[in-house]
């Protein structure tokens, strides 16, 4: 039995209306949750606090890309909690140095700058690149500007949200802090007009995420490197929700052979266990953080660094890469068949895939409550698209269940 209506109301006097009443007393409302209320989670399964389990297909946005509780990083966890957690950056712990090394070394670079949140990783990204741009390329102090891409999203500090195009990201947040100038994503050479002699990076994401999957030209992020090597440019791959296997490869930009000049990272680097962010690029760049410049009492902190080591192993295998590649073709194959069929386009990228629906036939929303009723649990944006992100684990009979669902749900109001 299901724990809520077909309108998505908890069902009266059950542990899950229980939990939701007391959250939206308690809780500002900075959130519209779907309404289930979860208690546990092993694999791509997740059980609610009445028992119903659900198939997870939106792995925290990318932060359990590995799946819940899955057992190396759980032992990991578990060991360094019963040693050691926290010191702050005064003090050395040896959990830091053996996972930055690694991290650098996966990524083909060689210095890491560890955060907590993905937004704090794109702030020092930000910082980063204005220091490197007056002390590096000349320009002149104050002056620097970094392009951004419309449609972008980089989190939600004041800063951040002062280049979003979204305005439920950005109004009412102002003033708002210059320095940025935004050009139409996929638009490489209205990307190489904007920048001047003040220009110190690109920041992109090589996949647009929270704007549905949105994915760029072929040869976009090629065009976007050759212009930034060429221009004297940092080019910034905000890879945190892209990273780490999700598309197939470790990053996202191996797609085009690209590598950046600066990696962000952060969400399934923590996996799904504790918040773990980085900023990871060569000396050159990185060098001009010194002491006192910048920083963060819980930033690589012993316990995110044994969690994210432990990643970084899963990762050098490649076997997730391997895995997420080929269910990804698979998916694809499968989403492909409902366009037209309660879906006007389908845009995927090993396993995460951004379905635009009909707006005739139902919203995101309605069709995530629907996927609910039947045990599959995905994300709304931007009105009428679902995304879609299950864990790399996930098996392929989880993966055709879940197709069968979503063409279930389209194709109901369709035929």
């Amino acid at each position: 039995m299901t724990t809520t209506d077909t309108h998505g109301t908890p069902r009266p006097g059950s542990a899950t209306q229980r939990h939701v009443s007391l959250a939206e007393t308690a809780t500002a409302r900075n959130y519209q949750p779907l309404p289930v209320v979860l208690a546990s989670g092993e694999g791509a399964w997740v059980t609610d606090v009445d028992g119903r389990r659900y198939l997870d297909c939106l792995a925290g946005y990318s932060a359990l890309n590995f799946g819940h509780s899955h057992p190396r990083l759980i032992a990991a966890a578990q060991e360094q909690l019963a040693r050691l957690t926290l010191t702050s950056r005064a003090f050395h712990n040896d959990r830091l140095g053996p996972f930055c090394r690694d991290l650098a070394e996966l990524a083909g670079m060689d210095l890491v700058l560890p955060m907590n949140t993905g937004a704090e990783a794109v702030e020092t990204a930000i910082k980063v690149a204005r220091k490197w741009g007056y002390e590096r390329k000349g320009v002149t102090p104050d002056h620097a500007t970094v392009i951004v891409a419309d449609g972008n999203f980089h989190g939600r500090t004041t800063t951040i949200v002062s280049f979003s195009t979204d305005p439920d990201a950005r109004d009412g947040f102002g003033p708002f802090t210059p320095g940025f100038r935004t050009v139409p994503y996929g638009d490489s050479a209205a990307l190489e007009a904007a920048i001047d002699e003040n220009t110190v990076a690109v920041l992109l994401e090589p996949i647009q995420g929270e704007a549905g999957v949105l994915i760029p030209p072929p040869g976009y992020l090629r065009a976007v490197r050759d212009v930034c090597s060429r221009e004297n440019v940092l080019f910034i791959a905000d890879e945190i929700q892209s990273g780490l296997g999700r598309t197939g490869t470790t990053f996202a930009c191996d797609a085009e052979g690209v590598t950046p000049d600066v990696y962000v990272l952060g969400k399934a680097l923590g996996g799904g266990i504790v918040p773990v962010s980085a900023v990871v690029s060569r000396h050159d760049v990185l060098d001009v953080i010194r002491p006192g410049n910048h920083g963060s009492t819980f930033g690589g902190n012993p316990l995110a660094a044994a969690v994210g080591h432990a990643v970084v192993g899963l990762l050098r295998s490649g076997e997730y890469q391997a895995r997420a590649a080929a269910l990804g073709e698979r998916l694809r194959g499968r989403l492909d068949a409902l366009i037209g069929r309660g879906a006007v386009a389908v845009r995927s990228r090993g396993l995460w895939a951004g379905i635009d629906l009909d707006p005739a036939l139902m919203t995101g929303r309605q069709a995530c409550l629907r996927l609910l009723d039947r045990g599959v649990l995905a994300k709304d944006t931007h009105g009428s698209t679902i995304r879609l992100a299950p864990p790399l684990i996930i098996e392929a009979d989880q993966l055709d269940w879940m197709c069968d669902q979503v063409g279930e749900v389209l194709t109901a109001d369709a035929d």
